[in-house]
């Protein structure tokens, strides 16, 4: 049988349920699935395909999956830094985006974003924006596999200028994105349970129950957001969304920074998945999400970046680092957050996470072909005892040289194949032009 690509010559990390590790392995596709993954014997031939790569002594691994991005928000990265989380939001990022949100530039915020994605590693995203048609064409534009969600929040947005359209509008949404394209799965996202009423939260949840598609929200962020559920509600923001009928497996709690032991009990009964985001719960200074007790208690819990505009980059390489490390010290011991655990929240956990664990986030045969290979012949990588370790604490997402998402070569040696780059920076920077003059 030929094959639609043979990858070998590298190291592959599975990330299957047993962390089987491949050293001098061959990979093949078949069109946009894996076809084979086993050791190549040293006098065996390569299996015959259309298109052979060679990973140069690399790692092989699976695409990152980032759990929560604003891909639009690129064009606000480093417009409004070193704020509190309520002035940034309020004085800088909605007075921007009522301005300068509109059907174009959030194209081409999220190409841009697509962009830095995959040139750093990263195959699957988990957006929640507005204007998310024309962030979903985006992303099948560039050839990044994505789930989307349109954004629902109690007062006018970019694309819903009435706040009692909003959940029709999600609704929308995910009728016109359903079916079109293998790479695009459309979701609901609330931005908070402070800018969503109960009203509001119920029917989006409903809706997104209905059409059996993921329920994102930023929830426990921030101390005053706690502090603001506690005054109105009475409760912690967790029990808050849990009473009124939020939380279940298809739910996606963003950052969960301030949770107590009960928040955790009930995300880990009701199934709830949790996207942590470090860096921007670190520049916001919101906290430091307890995720060795939400693990403890076996919740899912994938790595998110956030947007541009609170972190300020997309690259995972650094933020499994960054989470690795920050806990470790939080906790006192080095021995917490260990290579393994976060490899895993940035592959197979986050697909987990996304509903997508039977699609991406390992390799294993019968999944979609989302690859990318690391070139490890660079002095920060050399030389390599433990590949996962280095993965986590040395690996940069420059060091990505190829990406193949559902089966298509998407960057070769770190050249994107879909778009113009150039096009789309230039463009971006004459946005920018703009946004600068107000």
């Amino acid at each position: 049988m030929k094959h639609s690509i043979v990858i070998h010559n590298g190291t592959i990390i599975t990330m299957n349920s047993d962390f089987d590790i491949i050293n001098n392995g061959v990979l093949c596709i078949k069109n946009d699935k894996l076809a084979k993954i086993e050791p190549l014997k040293s006098d065996a031939p390569l299996p015959e395909g259309e298109k052979i790569i060679d990973a140069r002594g690399g790692i092989i691994m699976p695409g990152l999956v980032n759990t929560h991005t604003h891909l639009p928000m690129a064009l606000f990265r480093g417009l409004a830094d070193d704020l509190t989380l309520s002035v940034w939001l309020n004085e800088y990022i909605f007075p921007a985006e009522a301005n300068h949100i509109h059907p174009e530039s959030v194209r081409l915020g999220a190409l841009l974003s697509g962009a830095e994605m995959l040139l750093s590693g990263t195959t699957t995203c988990c957006d929640g924006y507005f204007y998310e048609d024309n962030v979903a064409a985006a992303m099948n534009e560039i050839g990044m596999r994505a789930i989307l969600g349109q954004g629902v929040i109690d007062f006018p947005a970019p694309g819903v200028p009435k706040p009692e359209d909003n959940v029709n509008n999600a609704i929308k949404f995910i009728q016109n994105w359903g079916n079109i394209s293998p790479l695009i799965t459309p979701s609901i996202f609330c931005h908070s349970p402070y800018t969503c009423s109960e009203a509001t939260l119920k029917k989006a949840k409903d809706a997104a129950d209905a059409k059996g598609v993921l329920f994102q929200i930023h929830a426990a962020e921030t101390k005053d957001e706690y502090v603001s559920i506690q005054t109105k509600h009475h409760t912690t923001p967790v029990k808050y969304l849990d009473k009124i009928g939020i939380i279940d497996q298809n739910t996606l709690l963003i950052h969960a920074v301030w949770l107590d032991d009960d928040d955790i009990e009930i995300i880990a009964k009701r199934r709830a998945s949790v996207s942590h985001n470090p860096e921007s719960n670190m520049k916001l200074a919101s906290g430091i999400a307890p995720v060795p007790a939400l693990l403890k208690a076996g919740v899912t819990v994938g790595l998110g970046t956030d947007g541009c505009a609170s972190n300020n980059n997309l690259d995972l390489f650094s933020e499994m680092d960054t989470a690795a490390k920050l806990h470790k010290v939080n906790a006192m011991d080095p021995t917490v957050m260990d290579a393994v655990t976060v490899l895993k929240m940035a592959t197979i956990e986050g697909a987990r996470s996304l509903g997508l664990q039977d699609i991406t986030g390992s390799l294993e045969i019968g999944k979609k072909a989302d690859v990318i290979i690391i070139d490890t012949h660079k002095p920060h990588l050399v030389p390599i005892y433990n590949p996962v370790s280095h993965i986590v604490y040395a690996a940069q997402g420059a060091d990505v040289q190829d990406v193949v998402v559902d089966g298509r070569i998407i960057v070769k040696d770190r050249k994107l194949l879909a778009v113009d780059l150039e096009d789309i920076i230039k463009k971006v920077v004459k946005i920018s032009e703009t946004i600068k003059k107000h």
